[in-house]
């Protein structure tokens, strides 16, 4: 017997990769829905060989459905959520709705599954910021030799977050930097992004910190541990899928590089591709289409006491987003609902 789910945001790029994940991974389904607003009623997307016609979220009956898995924005997310969750439907969201909501799990399958428990209260699981997912499936085995107490983290993420707006933006702007007349201002963003990096995701809070920033931050101590000192700097960089991290990090105990790129080798989600020449790293271009974090440059920091350097890479549509969501639906079916 399989399980009814339901896709919410289902035409938008991550929720086309959530329907293409759950064929992938063959998850044991015996219906999928697929859910939009009713402007987007006529709309299609494909699950597997299957074309699913989508159908509005406002009218939707979720009852006997067993998992709705949300890629919407988080204003609609807040808007959406309780229509599942008043029939019994459990919601798996990637938006930034719930997560530091104290009575709501935030999950990432690699690190804190055990935290799913609490899903109960409010029928509510979140998924993180997709840096915080791809550095938290890195940092989690060594938190676990070492014991992790400082981070500092560059982030350089690609423009997928920005949604299909975001993503256009960079197009045109690219094609119009060669066709002279067909310049484009910047609208999504603060600044030119074609061609360009912008030290700036979301707006700027008081103390100088923007959103991202202090929503990696806020999210690494929900997850791994509330006391270790977290600084981040988050940068948009011109690339369509895939971010990556340059991560200094700061350990209680002592441990070296190789016993770290050995412990990585062995650790769920992960693969270390880390040679000392010329290419022996993985970049964004690498990871597209991958499920894998992908971690490389990992060496000694000789300016801290028990410090390590690394480069964190992943796919942010796939890993960063889609791909935890149905392995969070994967955790709680097999060790909650226990239907598949």
């Amino acid at each position: 017997m399989g399980y009814r789910i339901a896709v919410a945001g289902a035409t938008t790029d991550v929720g086309r990769e959530i329907l293409n994940i759950l064929d992938e991974r063959e998850f044991p389904v015996d219906e999928v829905a697929a859910l939009g607003p009713r402007k987007s009623q006529g709309s299609e997307v494909s699950f597997g060989e299957k074309t699913l016609k989508l159908r509005d979220i406002e009218s939707f009956d979720f009852g006997g459905y067993d998992m709705a898995l949300f890629a919407m924005d988080a204003d609609d997310a807040r808007k959406y959520a309780h229509l599942a969750t008043d029939q019994g439907c459990v919601v798996i969201d990637a938006s930034a709705a719930f997560r530091l909501d104290p009575s709501v799990p935030l999950i990432v399958p690699e690190v804190n599954p055990a935290a799913i428990e609490g899903y109960r209260e409010r029928m509510i699981i979140a998924s993180p910021e997709t840096a915080t997912s791809e550095l938290l499936v890195a940092l989690k085995p060594l938190h676990d030799r070492a014991r992790v107490r400082r981070i500092v983290a560059s982030t350089y993420q690609s423009v997928l977050t920005a949604g299909k707006k975001g993503m256009d933006e960079l197009w045109n702007q690219t094609k119009g930097m060669y066709v002279p007349g067909q310049e484009v201002e910047p609208s999504v963003f603060p600044r030119q992004m074609a061609f360009n990096v912008i030290p700036q995701i979301g707006e700027f809070m008081e103390d100088g910190t923007s959103r991202a920033e202090w929503q990696i931050a806020a999210e690494v101590k929900k997850i791994l541990d509330p006391s270790i000192r977290v600084s981040v700097t988050c940068v948009r960089v011109p690339v369509f899928v895939g971010d990556a991290e340059s991560v200094n990090v700061e350990f209680e105990d002592f441990i070296d590089e190789d016993e770290a790129r050995d412990i990585l080798r062995e650790s769920p989600g992960l693969l270390v591709i880390d040679k000392h020449e010329d290419g022996g790293y993985v970049t964004p271009v690498e990871s597209a289409g991958d499920f894998a974090t992908f971690v490389s440059r990992i060496r000694q920091d000789s300016t801290v006491e028990n410090g390590l350097n690394m480069w964190i890479v992943c796919d942010s549509l796939r890993k960063g987003s889609a791909l935890n969501l149905v392995q969070i639906a994967e955790l709680l079916g097999r060790d909650y609902l226990q239907k598949g």
